[in-house]
Order: C-alpha cells, then sequence, then structure tokens
C-alpha cells in the first residue's frame, strides 16, 4: 500500500523514496526478533532467522546505501526491543517527565543504530559469499566495541551475553570468554550465526558446496566450543587464600519511596536488621560464636578472628546522603549491628568537597571510621549525568561527578577487593586495576528502576561475565533484587531473586589464575576481528586484481 506523499514531512518522504515499507518492515521486524535470543529468554535459534536474512540482503545487494538502511533499521528494532525496559525508569517520576517515556528506550535504539548500519555498509568491500559474511560479522563486533565510548559508554546488550544461559549449559557456553572476552563471544555467534543461517536458507546465494562446508563446520565448532568449555568448568582450579564470607543485604526498597524520601529512618533500621540476621548466619556457616554483645550497645565493636566477613548494602542504600558522610554514629551503628564483620561495604550518595554529588560506596572499619571510599566512574546517561549537547534540563542539578576508574581496596583483615557501582560491571575489559589485580569483585546496584523486567536480568548476565573473564569470585548486592555470587567460572553460589527480602552468607572461593583476557583485556577480540576482516577484504581485493 502506498502513503499519500502529500501527508508526508519532507525528511520522511526522502526516507521512503530510499526504502519502500516492506523493506523496511522486514529489517525493523528482524531487529526485534534478535532480541529474543538476549537474557532472560536465551532463544538462540532467531540469531539464524534474522543475522541469516540480514546476511542475504547484504550479500544480493551492491549499493551501499541499500546496506546501511538495512542494518540501521535491523539494529534500531534490536536496540528499541532489547531496551523497552529503560520506560520504566521514566515511570517513577511519570508526573513529572510524562512527556519522555517514549524517549529512552527509542532514543537509544537511534543513537545505537549506526552502529549497525556501517558494518552492513562496511562488508561491501568484501566479496559477495562467505567474505563478505565475515567482513560484516568482524565490522558488527567493532562497533559493538566502540559503545564502550558512546556519551560515557553504553555497552547493553551485547550478543555474547545470550550464551549466559541460567545452569549448568550456560556455564559450560561462557567459558571461553576466559580466553577472549564477551566481544570475542559476540564475535563468534554472529559469525556462526550469520553463515548458518545464510547457509539455511532456501533462496541462498551460496553454493551446495560451500552451504555443505559451513553447516558441517558450524556443527563441528559447536560441539568443540561445548568441549572446551566442559574442559575448563570442570578442571580449573582456584589458587592461593579463599575469598571472604559475604553477607548480602537485599532491603526491596521501592525507588518511590528513595526518590521521595519517605520512610529513611524505617529504611535504614531494615538494613540494620538483614546486616544483623546475615552476619549471624555467616558466623554459623564458621561455628564462631556471635558477638557478646547487644548490637543496641555504644561499646560493642567486636574483634574479627577466623575467616574475614564483609557485608554489602546495595547502591544509594537508603535516601539522605549526609546521614553516612557526616554522622560517626551512624556508621557506628551499622557496625555494631554487623558485630563480627571485618567490614561493611555501603553504597551510598557524597558530597565532595567542590559540592558535587558523587555516587559512592563507603568501606566502614569495625569501629565505623570511613577506611576508604571509591566513587563510581561510569555514569549513567541521562540518568546520572546530562550529555551538554541535550537543551533541555533532564537530569536534577546537571548530574553527578565521576571518579577516576578501577581500584583495588586494600581493607584491613580482607583480601584486596575491586569495588563497582551498578552498570559498570557492563564493561568488558575495564572492571579491575590490571596493576594491582583484586581477589574478588563487589557489585553493588540498584535495578528497582527498571521493574521486574528484562533489564535485570540482561544486568545480572553481565555481571556472570566478568567473573569469568577475570577469573574472580564476585558478590552482588540489589537492592530489589538480583542479588548474587558466583564464582571465578561464572559459576551461581546462591542468589536471591526479585522483589525479595532478605540477607544471605556466602563464603567466596579463591580466585582462578589470571585468565588470559584478564591479562591482555580487548587486545584479544580486537585483533581476532581485524585479522578477520583483512582476511576477508584482502582476498577479495587479490580476486579483483586476478581478474
Amino acid at each position: 500500500m502506498r502513503v499519500p506523499r502529500f501527508f508526508l514531512p519532507p525528511p520522511v518522504r526522502a526516507c521512503l523514496t530510499r526504502v519502500n515499507l516492506r523493506f523496511a518492515g522486514r529489517m525493523l521486524g528482524l531487529g526485534a526478533l534478535t532480541a529474543l535470543a538476549l537474557p532472560p529468554v536465551h532463544f538462540l535459534p532467531v540469531l539464524l532467522l534474522s543475522f541469516g536474512l540480514l546476511g542475504q540482503t547484504l550479500n544480493t545487494t551492491t549499493q551501499w546505501k541499500r546496506a546501511a538502511w538495512a542494518g540501521g533499521l535491523f539494529g534500531f528494532g534490536f536496540y528499541a526491543a532489547g531496551l523497552y525496559w529503560l520506560i520504566n525508569a521514566v515511570l517513577i517520576r511519570a508526573d513529572e517527565f510524562w512527556w519522555f517515556v517514549p524517549f529512552p528506550s527509542l532514543g537509544c535504539a537511534l543513537i545505537l543504530a549506526p552502529t549497525a548500519a556501517v558494518p552492513a555498509a562496511l562488508s561491501l568491500l568484501a566479496a559477495p559469499g562467505v567474505r563478505r559474511l565475515g567482513a560484516f560479522a568482524a565490522l558488527w563486533t567493532l562497533a559493538d566495541m566502540s559503545r564502550t565510548f558512546l556519551f560515557s559508554g553504553f555497552t547493553w546488550n551485547a550478543l555474547g551475553s545470550c550464551l549466559a544461559i541460567p545452569g549448568v549449559v550456560g556455564d559450560i557456553l561462557i567459558q571461553p570468554a576466559a580466553w577472549m572476552g564477551e566481544d570475542g563471544l559476540t564475535l563468534c555467534l554472529v559469525l556462526l550465526s550469520t553463515l548458518a543461517g545464510a547457509a539455511c536458507l532456501r533462496g541462498s546465494t551460496l553454493s551446495p558446496r560451500t552451504r555443505s562446508i559451513i553447516l558441517g563446520g558450524g556443527i563441528s565448532a559447536i560441539l568443540v566450543w561445548a568441549a572446551l568449555g566442559a574442559v575448563r568448568f570442570y578442571t580449573a582450579t582456584p589458587a592461593g587464600e579463599e575469598g571472604p564470607i559475604a553477607v548480602i543485604a537485599q532491603g526491596n526498597v521501592p525507588e518511590t519511596e528513595k526518590v521521595g524520601r519517605l520512610n529513611p529512618r524505617d529504611i535504614f533500621l531494615r538494613y540494620l536488621r538483614l546486616t544483623h540476621d546475615g552476619v549471624q548466619q555467616a558466623l554459623a556457616l564458621e561455628h564462631r560464636a556471635p558477638p557478646p554483645t547487644d548490637p543496641t550497645e555504644s561499646d560493642a565493636v567486636s574483634e574479627d578472628t577466623g575467616r574475614p566477613i564483609v557485608f554489602l548494602w546495595p547502591e544509594t542504600s537508603f535516601p539522605g546522603y549526609d546521614l553516612l558522610q557526616d554522622s560517626p554514629q551512624a556508621r557506628a551503628i551499622i557496625m555494631r549491628w554487623g558485630g563480627g564483620a571485618a567490614a561493611g561495604l555501603i553504597g551510598a550518595l557524597r558530597m565532595d568537597e567542590q559540592g558535587r554529588y558523587r555516587n559512592a560506596m563507603l568501606a566502614l572499619a569495625p569501629d565505623g571510621a570511613v577506611e576508604d571510599v571509591y566513587d563510581k566512574a561510569r555514569l549513567v546517561p541521562f540518568g546520572e549525568y546530562q550529555p551538554p549537547f541535550i537543551p533541555l534540563q533532564i537530569v536534577p542539578q546537571g548530574g553527578m561527578a565521576a571518579g577516576p576508574g578501577p581500584r583495588t581496596l586494600h581493607l584491613r583483615g580482607l583480601p584486596p577487593v575491586g569495588p563497582l557501582i551498578c552498570y559498570e560491571v557492563i564493561f568488558s575489559g575495564d572492571v579491575t586495576d590490571r596493576h594491582d589485580r583484586p581477589r574478588w569483585l563487589a557489585n553493588v546496584t540498584n535495578d528497582a528502576w527498571f521493574g521486574n523486567s528484562a533489564g535485570p536480568r540482561q544486568h545480572l548476565a553481565s555481571v556472570r561475565l566478568r567473573a569469568v573473564e577475570e577469573g574472580l569470585p564476585i558478590a552482588r548486592a540489589a537492592n530489589t533484587g538480583i542479588s548474587a555470587a558466583y564464582d571465578g567460572r561464572g559459576h551461581l553460589l546462591q542468589s536471591l531473586g526479585w522483589n525479595r527480602t532478605a540477607a544471605f552468607a556466602v563464603p567466596l572461593p579463591a580466585p582462578l589464575p589470571a585468565t588470559p583476557f584478564a591479562l591482555y583485556g580487548q587486545s584479544i577480540p580486537l585483533s581476532a576481528c581485524i585479522i578477520l576482516l583483512v582476511a576477508c577484504i584482502s582476498r577479495t581485493r587479490k580476486h579483483k586484481k586476478n581478474a
């Protein structure tokens, strides 16, 4: 059906002269379907259909503009569907920002669409067939890696996270992340999906012999992948001293209460009780007697003996930054209720010497003193800071100040720990200080903004992949869930589901030896992409020269 041109504004008319509605709808739909492969659905077969048809489109066109439109529309559909849950954050303050409701997911999708359009267009530098599809997979991964630098970075929904399936199957599939990181998983997944998907299509432009080779090689690659993953999962051995017993408190505080600064005293007391219960569980695990004093007594500071205990409160645990920053008495009360713990890691807002807010993690000593402070370095665009080109004031008071980057905290009585606040954990290869490797990771977050949606599950998948990449156990405290702890293989040790109020204690194992990815980081998937891309394009030029 043709749309009367006089009903459409000039920019839309210009677009429709280049891309017909059927083509646009197909590409948008394929992109949206691709989001089914992401956590928590993990429907991996859809990648054969979506990337197969996209690859077929790229193989049958000689026009870079058509290829760019195909990739851009595909990317827009993928990110719009995969990031639908961003709308929940606006609904928290719908009375003030009701007009902004459609923009988070669609706006992010519009910004991220070029990261799919550019690879699709540039893939035409390679000859049609296997080489073009290989070049596209390499370019897609390179563009995906570039999202680290957009604004302060926005690397949600990397396709490598699709392999983080809950349970033993996922444990095995994600092990190669220890060698090539999440972006390496993305490269392999896009390459296999595009080649095998195009080979399975009835109208494939690939020769029957090539299709047979691709399908046979794909099946062999999957079997080898699973075998290598299983070998590492079942043979990787922790080395050195065991980690601490992590007590994770999940207060389950609705975001409306925190935004409205409602019931701060009740929330504070809730976390005190959860901390006390969790530390008692930890002491029982060690068969240690509880502290001889009552937590309400003013001098109830206990000494650490045996395996160290540390408790974690989520990001911005309760309303009121000044309570922890300016009140030694409040901090001392927290540690009294956590009597028996060597330290407490508390997510809280603070104000620096220049009067700027910072999203921080405060490390409290047994006497309540602030032993160290970590400031969040990766701030959320539009949530914690406002990009300067946005003319409307969206973020209150212009947003927060960022910290310097990954650090290792050396706290008395604890193995060195790498702190991560909220979505800092999604940045593959940028979660630890490589010159001062920690022995475990602590992630505090507040996913209440995003409701009971795919967002918290996608976030959790990133936590699991960081454990595998770095070979480090990780403890995660989330305000409304999902709180969890993983070992250095990404195997779940214990978790607390969404919308639950509780605390649990989990002994963290020793870390694994530093993985290849922990040593060399993003240089591994970057090198793999460049080698594949050069191989695909150089062979194309060689064939053209011979012709």
